[in-house]
């Protein structure tokens, strides 16, 4: 596990799995409590997480496009996966996997 830490898709690769279960958690447990139970509170805060986590997903692959010199079709892939549910982690088995 540490020697993810060690390269930038490695990197990514950890970043994609965050992403990829707080977007899940939004799905699957913060919006039925908001919209079945009224509790808005979880929303917000998971919503927060996910935006932050997000963003850094986007702001990565980006980065990595440059420094690995990804081709447009798999930069769009892996920025399209990031609005699919379950999408992060087939990037991470399709994609950042070398």
């Amino acid at each position: 596990m540490l020697e993810l830490f060690k390269s930038p898709i490695g990197r990514l690769r950890i970043l994609a799995f965050a992403e990829g279960v707080s977007f899940l958690l939004i799905l699957f447990v913060s919006m039925p409590l908001k919209y079945i139970y009224g509790m808005k509170e979880p929303n917000k805060i998971i919503g927060m997480i996910h935006g932050v986590l997000f963003l850094a997903y986007v702001v990565m692959v980006l980065f990595i496009r440059l420094e690995e010199n990804w081709n447009n079709k798999k930069t769009f892939l892996a920025l399209l996966a990031s609005v699919l549910p379950f999408g992060t982690f087939w990037a991470d088995w399709k994609l950042f996997r070398s």
